[in-house]
């Protein structure tokens, strides 16, 4: 797919992100169209968490992010939700004391209507939250944790889904579970941005890929144009 800024639902130009005297983004430029899935990926501290914070309303930064024709910086973090972006976390940030289902439905706060609907889509994807809907988030594992986390996302009825790191820390079958979600989830047209270490799980599901070292796009191009990169490579082990 191209890169047609004019067509993108997010773009993001020149953008810098500082903490401090430290720089965490040095001039990324960035965009996604509707109906991609864009892999992020990188090392460990090259600004993959950084870039989705901002994009997401949560860092002050110079340079441009637009989503859907309007600058982040003028949205609230409220607005931009109710706009159809929603920001999985690396952390989760799950409510560990109420149940799984109430986590879920929480996802859906800003919709008006739909969120039976929504709920039944989420347990069929997931059908371990459903076995487990009265359950505390805080008695799930890491992996179930995870699924939680993907499908609050999914009750909000995303335009445009973000997802730091969804495979971190998760064990082989569970990573296949999440794999199949994430495929699953593309196919409703949901744009998805992935931020991932694991870049042989980005190759798997995006489009195209931007590689981010050091807070700068070292590379970007099509899945295929760039699994024979020797840069790439170097990272996958190849």
């Amino acid at each position: 797919m191209g890169a047609d800024s004019s067509e993108s639902l997010l773009s993001v130009s020149d953008l810098r992100v500082s903490y401090g005297k430290v720089t965490a983004l040095d001039g990324v430029d960035l965009d996604v169209q509707p109906g991609e899935t864009i892999g992020v990926i990188g090392p460990n501290g090259a600004g993959k968490s950084t870039l989705v914070d901002t994009i997401s309303g949560f860092l002050e930064y110079e340079g441009s992010i637009t989503y859907r024709g309007q600058e982040v910086s003028e949205s609230s973090t409220h607005d931009l939700v109710k706009n159809g972006l929603f920001y999985c976390t690396e952390r989760r940030n799950l409510f560990g004391q109420m149940s799984v289902e109430r986590n879920l439905r929480l996802g859906s706060y800003l919709n008006d209507g739909g969120e039976a609907e929504r709920l039944e889509e989420v347990f069929d994807l997931f059908p371990r939250l459903k076995e487990r809907r009265d359950q505390d988030a805080e008695s799930l594992s890491g992996g179930e944790q995870q699924m939680l986390s993907l499908g609050r996302g999914l009750m909000s009825d995303p335009e445009f889904l973000i997802l730091d790191e969804p495979s971190i820390g998760l064990a082989p079958v569970v990573l296949d579970d999440i794999s199949e979600a994430l495929t699953a989830i593309t196919e409703l047209d949901v744009t998805v941005m992935l931020c991932e270490q694991n870049i042989t799980f980005a190759l798997e599901h995006a489009d195209r890929l931007y590689l981010l070292e050091n807070g700068t796009v070292r590379r970007t191009g099509t899945t295929e144009s760039l699994q024979s990169d020797e840069f790439v490579e170097s990272y996958i082990g190849g």
